[in-house]
């Protein structure tokens, strides 16, 4: 249960962080869309870990092997299957929290429902999973390119830095430093910070926000099935956010309703708004505006210090802080969120073909 995500363009995920391999079926990818497998490494290679000196230092290739629906290079309309082979697991890190409740874990509620639970890492808990969703966004992606649409997210803000907004920025730039900050300056400043902060053996928080480009009117159901609200969905189905606003979001509640409306205009033959409080979405429909939206990360969990917890017994014990961990999430998230706007964004737009019968 809960493996599964979308209605037409659905994702299944497998696999556990320090099983044999992770992975991914795509269904409902339409028929005869070129798979580049270029690009999906390519994105794969920006969410993998030891990619930096501010990153985990668990080394895998993360390389992707398509098992099913592709021939000659094309989608043939049957469950694409992607797998990715775990390289690098030291089981024996966790060997110690075999029995213990870290803080702020999965490893309490996992034990309490399931009555067992992979320790090894967190097993199915762990962000390792997100790898098959970046190789499902990945095709989902090739799918949006058609319909000249963009998905591009960069780190806006790690602890209390701040970026400036999106519309002052150059996202061409995001990949140009480690941090994926597309603001030189402050990139500067939060790779100090985070190198900072894994010398106090701690972790940090940050905010990653994404743009959408070029999306048609139109996309989005009523009521239940709204576009933020699946936007929404999404992200805080990603490890470790603890937060979702898009538009003006919580800003907005300081503004009166005569500031805050998005007055509309004819633009040649497009029907566009003045301003974009609305982040592109009016009635839980995109309105052809930009999307944007931001994403919370919390610190990571694991912390190289000692922390005090109890075991499955309820005795009180003392946890250490071992193995592999990023000290800030937010630089390899940059692809994760990206990949699940873009699986939100292309159901979507395969439900909206059959909202009318012109289409």
């Amino acid at each position: 249960m809960g493996n599964s995500y979308g209605k037409i363009f659905r994702i299944t995920t497998f696999g556990e962080s320090h099983g044999a391999a992770i992975g991914v079926i795509i269904d409902g990818c339409p028929a005869g869309l070129q798979i580049d497998e270029g690009f999906i490494q390519s994105e794969l290679s920006r969410r993998k870990p030891g990619q930096s000196r501010i990153t985990t230092q668990r080394k895998e290739d993360d390389t992707l092997r398509i098992l099913s629906g592709v021939f000659e290079g094309v989608s043939t309309g049957m469950p694409i299957a992607i797998s990715i082979e775990n390289q690098d697991q030291r089981s024996k890190d966790y060997s110690h929290i075999a029995g213990s409740f870290r803080p702020s874990h999965a490893d309490y509620t996992y034990q309490q429902k399931y009555g067992v639970r992979d320790y090894r890492g967190g097993g199915r808990s762990s962000a390792r999973e997100t790898a098959a969703r970046v190789a499902g966004g990945a095709v989902a992606k090739l799918l949006l390119q058609k319909s000249g649409i963009s998905v591009r997210a960069y780190v806006s803000q790690v602890g209390e830095i701040k970026a400036p907004s999106f519309e002052e920025l150059d996202l061409s730039k995001t990949e140009d430093n480690i941090v994926r900050c597309p603001d030189a300056a402050t990139a500067e400043k939060m790779i100090a910070l985070i190198e900072q902060v894994r010398l106090d053996r701690d972790t940090i928080g940050g905010i990653v926000t994404c743009v959408i480009d070029n999306v048609p009117v139109g996309l989005g159901e009523p009521v239940f099935d709204k576009l933020h609200a699946e936007l929404g969905k999404a992200m805080l189905s990603i490890n470790a956010v603890k937060g979702f606003e898009y538009g003006s979001g919580f800003e907005g509640i300081r503004m009166r309703g005569s500031q805050h409306n998005d007055a509309f205009y004819k633009e040649g033959d497009r029907i566009r708004t003045k301003t974009n409080y609305s982040g592109g979405i009016q009635g839980g429909i995109s309105n052809g505006e930009p999307i944007y939206f931001n994403v919370a990360f919390k610190p990571v969990a694991t912390i190289m210090q000692d922390q005090e917890s109890v075991d499955q017994e309820g005795n009180a014990v003392t946890v250490s802080g071992k193995g592999r961990h990023d000290p800030c999430v937010v630089p390899r998230a940059v692809p994760i969120v990206e990949s699940m706007a873009a699986l939100v964004i292309a159901d979507f737009l395969l439900i909206s073909r059959v909202s009318t019968v012109d289409r």
